[in-house]
């Protein structure tokens, strides 16, 4: 099915980025699976555009270890391996405590209105067994903190591994018992902002990392 008007672009560049952001996604989001193989003709079909931003957004694919080209193969995809999502929650846990904490005082009541909202609704999926809604609304929530950090650099590291462990944090949350315990976790995040405890805050968050962590270790998706 073409995509032109999805595609459409008035430069090289900017197309060539809308073809590699879309193929991304669909590799971390599952839809290209490891092993398969993405063949230029197909994609150029699909997408309603030519080869050469088909070929340009593979060679960047495959300088972030998403793709690897070879002779025999061509590109084949490698996807996120259970090893890359625990890698990536062990650096969340980290580093997710920090944005909490920069956040903590930089927070405005619009946004403080806007995560208690958000944490509502997250409630209300959860009590309705909606995974993927309360996944959506963990998101926009985790959003909301890391722009308020105040840090460009803290906001994109922790947006790219949000991106890339979708798939994994939709699965995790899908493990018995898990959701009741991602409730809580961010109940006590909202509480300690709404008190402006950026010790407290950094530490909800951070352990509701490590036991997102904990949770993907045990339940490896793939």
């Amino acid at each position: 099915m073409s995509k032109d008007s999805d595609f459409s672009a008035t430069n090289d560049a900017s197309l060539r980025n809308k073809v590699f952001k879309y193929i991304k996604s669909q590799i971390i989001g599952g839809i290209y699976g490891p092993g398969e193989t993405l063949l230029e003709s197909r994609l150029s079909e699909e997408l309603g555009v030519s080869r050469t931003p088909i070929r340009e957004a593979i060679r960047l694919l495959e300088l972030e270890g998403l793709v690897e080209v070879t002779a025999k193969k061509g590109a084949a995809v490698l996807g996120i391996s259970t090893k890359d999502v625990q890698d990536i929650y062990a650096i969340r846990q980290l580093v997710e405590g920090l944005a909490a904490r920069w956040a903590t005082e930089r927070l405005t009541s619009i946004e403080i209105r806007e995560l208690q909202k958000i944490f509502d609704l997250m409630e209300f999926y959860a009590n309705k067994q909606d995974v993927e809604e309360v996944a959506e609304l963990d998101n926009r929530f985790h959003q909301i903190i890391y722009e308020a950090s105040g840090s460009k650099i803290l906001k994109l590291t922790l947006g790219n591994l949000h991106q890339y462990v979708q798939m994994a944090r939709l699965e995790s949350l899908k493990v018995h018992d898990r959701l009741p315990h991602t409730i809580d976790e961010h109940r006590a995040v909202l509480e300690a902002f709404l008190v402006k405890n950026p010790d407290a805050a950094e530490k909800a968050l951070a352990f509701h990392a490590k036991m997102a962590y904990l949770n993907i270790a045990d339940h490896p998706v793939g």
